[in-house]
């Protein structure tokens, strides 16, 4: 990724800017030496100012002007582990999440730690596309003393190994409610904590981190699938009603 920023660059360097974007058009290279040369300043001072317009050396700044394909760098393991999710998603659960919202009249989204935090996010959306009660909460409390036999209560957890959803679902069954995890990776304990369990990722997490250390990202991607679903059908009603006019 590169940042370009001409905003931060003093007189100077906008003249050096210019003077060598003007060359790049006559010539086809332009070494660092007759760069500094033509400026009139060090090459030390070339180097300073290619980084401070946003390239990491004078290389990529050349290959850039030049429109030359620049190496790429090995991304992140978490970029790299988002990249299979994305290309492995399975959009059959967003079909299955859909028909579960459409069943129920009261969305209850629950999660403990950072997993509320995408819970509270989830409420967001839902409460802008949807004419459902909708509520994130964050204790088994709150939850006992809201369920009826028309909620559907969807639980987020990373692991599900940070704290036993049983109670929540036990207290929840007994007033007839519907429960849902939503849980990244693979936990066979949790299929005695729900009606339903969805798990969205083949691909973990390192095992070194705790898991409050590791990142939701792959809730806010499988949200934003269903919210854009949403908008689809909202679009879809308006034009049927539209046609009827």
């Amino acid at each position: 990724m590169i940042n370009i920023d001409l905003s931060r660059l003093n007189p100077l360097e906008q003249e050096i800017y210019r003077n060598i974007q003007a060359y790049a058009l006559e010539h086809a290279d332009l070494k660092i030496t007759k760069a500094a040369e033509m400026n009139d300043c060090s090459i030390s001072k070339i180097s300073k100012f290619v980084k401070k317009l946003g390239f990491k050396n004078y290389k990529q700044y050349m290959d850039f002007l030049y429109g030359r394909e620049m190496p790429s760098k090995r991304t992140s393991n978490e970029l790299d582990r988002i990249q299979h999710f994305i290309a492995d998603f399975d959009q059959s659960l967003v079909d299955e999440f859909m028909s579960l919202l459409d069943s129920h009249e009261k969305i209850i989204l629950f999660g403990y730690g950072p997993s509320f935090i995408v819970a509270t996010y989830f409420e967001y959306k839902l409460r802008i596309f949807t004419n459902k009660f909708v509520i994130a909460v964050p204790d088994e409390l709150s939850i006992r003393t809201m369920v009826d036999d028309k909620t559907l209560v969807v639980i987020f957890t990373a692991t599900g190994s940070f704290r036993s959803f049983e109670s929540v679902y036990q207290s929840t069954k007994a007033k007839g409610s519907d429960v849902l995890v939503i849980a990244e990776e693979y936990n066979t304990s949790l299929m005695s904590t729900c009606d339903r369990l969805f798990w969205l990722s083949k691909f973990p997490q390192s095992s070194d981190l705790k898991p409050h250390e590791k990142s939701r990202t792959v809730f806010f991607l499988f949200i934003e699938e269903v919210i854009q679903r949403l908008i689809e059908e909202a679009k879809a009603l308006e034009a049927i009603q539209g046609s009827d006019i």
